[in-house]
């Protein structure tokens, strides 16, 4: 006994540490995340159509790392994190399914280590609930498989805000310490100004708290996941005060504006409102984003009847500070910048609703149930509703663009090429030309340098019906093609246009 050694009394079985009760409740709680995660990979791959073709956004991202197209130009706003997500399939395939399925289980991967880095924290039935609550918003699912960071930003902050919750609860987790040192490190690999919104409140309560540990934790996180943006902001955009400079006007000017209303219009799946103009959503897609700030009011309200306020307010605080600049700080809406906000947001949330469902004791409360059901039911027909109508115009979009891609090949224009005006910088990675622009915010050349190319390689401008070309393409052979206008640029080393 003087040496700590457990004493055995005849009849009496030696416990395994390894197998007691608490180690199989472990294990029963990770196969329940486990589960979670594999049913959300599953509804991508059956929901979100592997074949899907590249958004606009994500056309700029894989094109820095595939040998398919050249590379687009990368705006001040952007990050490199996604590319190099994707580089391990976009490197050496040009293949949308094998693409999209990579992302979907690295997707449902993510959201597994997420929710298990808050084990601890809250019960395994409020982080199945409240991951469970994330994974069904058709933003999620539709974006879980895509090459754009939102999705990542906000697997991130679970990481970083559920480890910083359980090393404020045992300062021996040194686990939870690095967990909290990945979570910030990805969210500003993948966007290095959300990264500082989300950890904003953490900041803050290390610095009251004189919590060093946690503050170089978070510090540290910072720094390794934004030097790579840091490094490029000197090469490339004259430092990182000019960069985001060059970014907020990118955005149009960041400030106040009131863009609550443009996300509102966003959630009928709108991926992009810019100019946010039109009819509001009907509102059976929009009563759960009002039903949302209440409920984390209940949790608050719950965490400090049980006096736990830390483990509800700190997620709800860093939710909040995640989402002020998307809803007050610039002037349009896509409901994909809000990923990190709701994820943060429904683990509160599930907790509130269970204690609400279920009385001391464990025993549920029927009429409150069967509310809550009902809501859960309806709120999930509408999120399905949404993501195939998405899924559905996003397809045909981008259709669209790799049929204009095979008529330009047919007329001519083929790699190495160039492509300028409406849709050029989708259009032309789909044709496997580089994109050019004489103004706006992918500038990369000037007219001048423009009419040049022609002597060298294929180059053509797009416009719509409306559209006036420059003055440098006026003369050029038009050719009209699904809605667009194609002006080719005739062949100096071939007689009559191509």
């Amino acid at each position: 006994m003087a040496n700590g050694a457990d004493v055995v009394l005849p009849g009496m079985r030696r416990r395994d540490p390894a197998t007691g009760p608490g180690t199989a409740r472990r294990a029963r709680g990770d196969g329940v995340l486990a589960t979670l995660a594999g049913l959300f990979t599953l509804a991508q791959l059956l929901l979100v159509r592997p074949g899907l073709g590249l958004g606009w956004d994500e056309t700029v991202y894989v094109s820095q790392v595939t040998a398919h197209s050249p590379a687009a130009f990368f705006s001040a706003p952007r990050s490199r994190g996604v590319s190099l997500l994707v580089a391990p399939v976009a490197s050496w395939s040009s293949s949308m399914p094998l693409l999209r399925v990579y992302l979907a289980l690295l997707s449902g991967l993510a959201l597994y280590l997420a929710l298990r880095a808050w084990r601890g924290v809250f019960p395994t039935r409020v982080l199945a609930a409240g991951g469970a609550l994330f994974a069904t918003l058709w933003v999620t699912l539709f974006y879980g498989p895509q090459a754009m960071p939102n999705y990542w930003v906000a697997i991130g902050a679970l990481v970083c805000v559920g480890c910083f919750l359980r090393y404020r609860r045992d300062r021996f987790d040194q686990a939870a310490l690095w967990g909290v040192v990945a979570g910030a490190a990805l969210m500003a690999w993948m966007r290095p100004t959300d990264a500082v919104w989300v950890t904003v409140p953490l900041l803050v309560l290390t610095l009251v708290e004189r919590a060093w540990r946690p503050l170089l934790a978070l510090a540290g996180g910072l720094v390794v996941g934004g030097l790579e943006w840091v490094i490029e902001a000197y090469v490339s955009f004259g430092g990182p005060a000019q960069r985001l400079a060059d970014g907020s006007r990118i955005q149009g000017g960041l400030g106040w504006h009131n863009a609550v209303d443009d996300q509102l219009r966003s959630l009928g799946g709108r991926a992009l409102c810019r100019p946010c103009t039109g009819p509001m959503a009907p509102w059976p897609l929009t009563l759960w984003w009002f039903a949302l700030p209440l409920l984390a009011v209940l949790a608050l309200v719950v965490a400090v009847r049980a006096g736990r306020v830390a483990r509800t307010l700190i997620p709800l605080a860093c939710a909040t500070t995640a989402a002020v600049p998307y809803l007050f700080l610039i002037g349009y809406a896509a409901p994909r910048f809000l990923l990190p906000a709701y994820a943060l947001l429904f683990l509160p949330v599930a907790d509130g609703l269970w204690h609400l469902v279920t009385a001391p004791g464990g025993r549920w409360r029927p009429v409150p149930t069967v509310l809550v059901a009902l809501a859960l039911m309806g709120h999930l027909v509408a999120q399905y509703a949404v993501l195939a109508r998405t899924v559905d115009r996003n397809t045909d979009s981008r259709r669209d663009w790799a049929r204009t891609a095979a008529a330009l090949h047919r007329l001519g224009v083929r790699p190495p090429c160039v492509l300028t005006g409406h849709d050029a910088v989708p259009i032309a990675y789909y044709a496997g030309c580089s994109s050019a622009a004489a103004r706006g915010h992918d500038g990369i050349g000037t007219e001048a340098q423009i009419r040049r190319l022609t002597g060298r390689m294929p180059v053509a401008t797009l416009t719509t019906p409306r559209g006036t070309p420059p003055a440098y393409a006026r003369s050029w052979p038009l050719h009209r093609h699904a809605g667009l206008h194609l002006y080719v640029a005739p062949d100096p080393g071939r007689d009559g246009p191509l």
